[in-house]
């Protein structure tokens, strides 16, 4: 176990942003994970869990309390059965699912951060979640005070939610099992439109898996979406905001101010997302309402390659990236009557 003090928090986050933790501890093991935690817990210290640092947002101040980053490694296989260790790099255990021909997860491919994080955002992206693919979550439960397995039907997936997201302070994911498909190295039926029209197959249509995982990384590179040093539309947390999810009367109500504002047959993106609720784009409302790709004069702006995408472009603080995400919620609100609502994780502040 790896101890430092006022250590530096911005450099463990793929914004770059955020002030010093008072302490900071990586652990390698299960067991390191566990007695750091027990320790914060039985001191009364406040906690801050990180992962890949992929979906953080932590205030310029930084942290006074115990950072502990998960760095545990562990790829288990067999068959079609997967144990990731929470600290596991997620896109390169994509990469080596892929190459024993395994389906399930290859279109999550690209997506920066740690195994341990996808359940409790339920990762997903180009018409897949890791709710589909795994089976159970071994996480230490900080109020049983011991391991638990929890199995996907206890685990409460929804879009972009998990129990874990919504009782943040409960649960610290050790492991994370998945069982996938062995297609004799064919993906997953194709089910996002754009990833089948760039295929140049039919939705449902199956391809080999590599091709599937090869498009999805070249999908999001050109949206800034695969983490490059050298790219600072990629210094970001990748989306920034979840798809609004609205009511019957709330989708009618927003589609009759997007008549008013954009015409009468101006038809805004809609998916079906159960309970006769409707889905519609993020990104689309920001860019509708003003927000064009590149929006900012100052060094936190929307990304030049895709409008949910709110970037670092070097030099920025938490509170620049914070003025620009409540200009454009505020923009989106006025000009919609939706209100967007953060994906990432804040750390001692807030939208």
């Amino acid at each position: 176990m790896h101890v430092l003090h006022d250590a530096p928090l911005a450099p463990l986050t793929t914004f770059r942003l955020g002030g010093p933790a008072a302490r900071l501890i990586t652990a390698t093991s299960d067991a390191e994970v566990i007695a750091a935690v027990r320790e914060a817990d039985d001191s009364g210290t406040p906690l801050l869990i990180i992962g890949g640092g992929s979906n953080l947002v932590i205030g310029d101040k930084g942290f006074d309390g115990t950072a502990l980053r998960i760095a545990t490694t562990g790829f288990v296989l067999d068959g079609a059965e997967l144990e990731l260790a929470a600290g596991e790099v997620w896109t390169e255990a994509v990469a080596r699912t892929v190459e024993a021909g395994l389906a399930g997860i290859e279109c999550l491919a690209g997506i920066p951060g740690s195994a341990g994080a996808t359940p409790i955002q339920n990762v997903g992206a180009y018409g897949q979640e890791v709710s589909s693919t795994i089976t159970e979550v071994i996480a230490y439960d900080r109020k049983a005070g011991e391991t638990v397995t929890i199995p996907n039907a206890e685990c409460d997936f929804s879009y972009r939610h998990s129990r874990f997201k919504a009782d943040p302070e409960r649960f610290v994911v050790l492991r994370v099992r998945f069982r996938l498909e062995d297609a004799s190295g064919m993906s997953a039926p194709i089910a996002y439109p754009e990833t089948a029209r760039t295929l140049g197959v039919e939705a449902g249509e199956r391809v080999p898996a590599a091709a599937a995982r090869e498009t999805v990384l070249k999908l999001r590179a050109g949206k800034g979406m695969v983490l490059d040093p050298e790219d600072h539309d990629s210094w970001s947390a990748g989306s920034f905001f979840t798809n609004p999810i609205l009511t019957a009367e709330e989708f009618t109500a927003f589609h009759a101010r997007v008549a008013e504002r954009l015409g009468p047959d101006a038809a805004p993106p809609a998916f079906p997302a159960g309970d006769g609720r409707v889905k519609t784009s993020a990104a689309w409302l920001i860019d509708k309402a003003g927000f064009t790709k590149g929006y900012g004069q100052g060094p936190a702006r929307i990304s030049s390659k895709h409008t949910l995408a709110l970037t670092n472009r070097g030099g920025a603080t938490t509170e620049d990236l914070l003025a620009l995400a409540r200009e454009v919620v505020a923009g989106v609100r006025e000009a919609f009557g939706v209100t967007l609502v953060n994906e990432p994780v804040t750390v001692g502040v807030s939208l």
